[in-house]
Protein backbone atom coordinates (compact mmCIF):
# COMPACT_ATOMS: atom_id res chain seq x y z
CA UNK A 1 0.00 0.00 0.00
CA UNK A 2 2.36 2.70 1.21
CA UNK A 3 5.69 3.01 2.99
CA UNK A 4 6.72 5.07 6.01
CA UNK A 5 10.21 4.67 7.50
CA UNK A 6 10.66 1.65 5.24
CA UNK A 7 7.66 0.12 7.03
CA UNK A 8 5.01 -1.32 4.76
CA UNK A 9 1.36 -0.68 5.48
CA UNK A 10 -0.29 -4.00 4.63
CA UNK A 11 -3.89 -3.21 5.62
CA UNK A 12 -5.74 -0.20 6.98
CA UNK A 13 -9.28 0.42 8.16
CA UNK A 14 -10.20 3.79 9.67
CA UNK A 15 -13.40 3.76 11.69
CA UNK A 16 -15.26 6.60 13.40
CA UNK A 17 -13.64 5.93 16.78
CA UNK A 18 -10.59 3.76 16.11
CA UNK A 19 -8.08 2.63 13.51
CA UNK A 20 -6.90 -0.83 12.50
CA UNK A 21 -3.56 -1.19 10.73
CA UNK A 22 -1.27 -4.07 9.82
CA UNK A 23 2.30 -2.90 9.33
CA UNK A 24 5.41 -4.82 8.26
CA UNK A 25 8.20 -3.08 10.17
CA UNK A 26 11.63 -3.63 11.62
CA UNK A 27 10.43 -2.27 14.97
CA UNK A 28 8.28 -3.39 17.89
CA UNK A 29 4.49 -3.14 17.52
CA UNK A 30 4.47 -0.50 20.28
CA UNK A 31 6.99 1.67 18.41
CA UNK A 32 5.00 1.33 15.18
CA UNK A 33 1.73 2.27 16.90
CA UNK A 34 3.27 5.24 18.71
CA UNK A 35 5.03 6.58 15.61
CA UNK A 36 1.89 6.28 13.49
CA UNK A 37 -0.10 8.07 16.20
CA UNK A 38 2.43 10.93 16.25
CA UNK A 39 2.42 11.22 12.45
CA UNK A 40 -1.39 11.05 12.22
CA UNK A 41 -1.81 13.62 15.01
CA UNK A 42 0.44 16.08 13.19
CA UNK A 43 -1.53 15.62 9.98
CA UNK A 44 -4.91 15.95 11.70
CA UNK A 45 -3.79 19.18 13.34
CA UNK A 46 -2.12 20.57 10.20
CA UNK A 47 -5.26 19.90 8.16
CA UNK A 48 -7.35 21.40 11.00
CA UNK A 49 -9.46 18.27 11.24
CA UNK A 50 -9.22 18.39 15.03
CA UNK A 51 -8.69 21.18 17.55
CA UNK A 52 -5.07 21.94 18.51
CA UNK A 53 -5.35 20.72 22.11
CA UNK A 54 -8.08 18.09 21.72
CA UNK A 55 -7.04 14.58 22.80
CA UNK A 56 -7.23 12.17 19.87
CA UNK A 57 -5.94 8.78 20.95
CA UNK A 58 -6.48 6.37 23.81
CA UNK A 59 -3.52 5.93 26.13
CA UNK A 60 -2.32 2.77 24.41
CA UNK A 61 -3.89 0.41 21.92
CA UNK A 62 -3.81 -3.20 20.88
CA UNK A 63 -0.48 -4.40 19.50
CA UNK A 64 0.42 -7.92 18.49
CA UNK A 65 3.27 -9.69 16.75
CA UNK A 66 2.43 -11.61 13.58
CA UNK A 67 4.91 -14.46 13.36
CA UNK A 68 3.75 -16.45 10.34
CA UNK A 69 2.38 -15.83 6.87
CA UNK A 70 -0.91 -17.28 8.08
CA UNK A 71 -0.99 -14.78 10.97
CA UNK A 72 -0.35 -11.93 8.52
CA UNK A 73 -3.05 -13.09 6.11
CA UNK A 74 -5.59 -13.47 8.92
CA UNK A 75 -4.81 -10.03 10.34
CA UNK A 76 -5.05 -8.37 6.91
CA UNK A 77 -8.37 -10.10 6.21
CA UNK A 78 -9.73 -9.05 9.61
CA UNK A 79 -8.70 -5.43 9.09
CA UNK A 80 -9.88 -5.27 5.46
CA UNK A 81 -13.04 -7.37 5.63
CA UNK A 82 -13.97 -7.94 9.28
CA UNK A 83 -15.02 -4.46 10.36
CA UNK A 84 -18.60 -4.43 9.12
CA UNK A 85 -20.01 -2.13 6.48
CA UNK A 86 -17.82 0.54 4.94
CA UNK A 87 -18.31 4.02 6.28
CA UNK A 88 -20.07 6.52 3.99
CA UNK A 89 -17.60 8.45 1.89
CA UNK A 90 -14.77 6.06 2.73
CA UNK A 91 -11.80 6.70 0.40
CA UNK A 92 -10.55 3.84 -1.76
CA UNK A 93 -6.99 3.42 -0.39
Amino acid sequence: MTAFRDWELMALNVRTNHVHAVVDANATPERVMNDYKVWATKRLRTERITAPKRPIWARHGSTIWLWTGRDLEAACAYVSEGQGNDLPGKPDW
